[in-house]
């Protein structure tokens, strides 16, 4: 007898279904990140960072362009969304 294309009968005490209660309208599950405390968040992500600029491949900012960065995006904040790129004030 093949058993491809039947589904299991829910009443059948063999069929192992893990039951999970109805989730209410408008609500989302907590995954990932989102499931952990601030604290385990704040460990890992600092794991992460601490192993990007021991490989070398971090980044950190000097003086010049961190200014130029805080630079341009101020620039661009006060362009609005009517004025073209171009357009200086």
């Amino acid at each position: 007898m093949s058993t491809i294309g039947v589904t299991p009968n829910p009443s059948d005490s063999s069929a192992k279904v893990p039951k999970r209660p109805a989730r209410r309208v408008g609500e989302k599950s907590r995954r990932g990140f989102a499931a952990m405390s601030p604290e385990q968040q704040r460990r890992i992500a600092s794991e992460g960072g601490r192993a990007s600029h021991e490989s070398g491949k971090g980044h950190r900012f000097s003086t010049e362009e961190a200014r130029a960065a805080g630079r341009k995006g101020g620039q661009i904040s006060r362009r609005g969304p009517n004025k073209p790129a171009d357009a200086t004030t």
